[in-house]
């Protein structure tokens, strides 16, 4: 897998795990918003936590990508989809166990006004077959 991590003194640098940006060369997988459903069930886990639905929906990211062959470390780019910004720092601590700043993908965080089924997040992705 071709996957550089691009980084200037020339940009802000990052506040939190995510990189400025990457370089990938490869198959791209397109992962769709997850949102923190229970594959087995159909619900919504942690109502009203930011945290344990961060963590599903982080799950699910990770149950996808490993059917498509690749790994969290595969990742290039997330977008994470709040319902409210003050949630932001709950949500990036679970969000920065799944990724070193080192190497983490490059990432955008915003606040929209609703999500499916009233979660609090949503997690798409963008990952690179190695």
């Amino acid at each position: 897998m071709s996957r550089k991590i691009i980084r200037t003194t020339n940009a802000p640098a990052p506040v939190g795990p995510y990189n400025q940006a990457i370089a990938a060369r490869g198959e791209l997988i397109f992962v769709a918003g997850q949102i923190p459903l229970d594959p087995k069930t159909g619900a919504i886990v942690g109502e009203n936590d930011i945290a344990k639905q961060t963590e599903q929906a982080m799950a699910n990211l990770a149950a996808i990508l490993e059917e498509a062959g690749v790994q969290m470390q595969d990742i290039v780019k997330t977008t994470v989809f709040i319902s409210d910004m003050n949630n932001f720092v709950a949500m990036n601590q679970v969000y920065a166990r799944y990724f070193d700043e080192a190497s983490a993908p490059a990432r955008a965080c915003v606040e929209v006004s609703r999500l499916p089924k009233d979660v609090l997040v949503e997690i798409e992705c963008i990952a690179v077959v190695p």
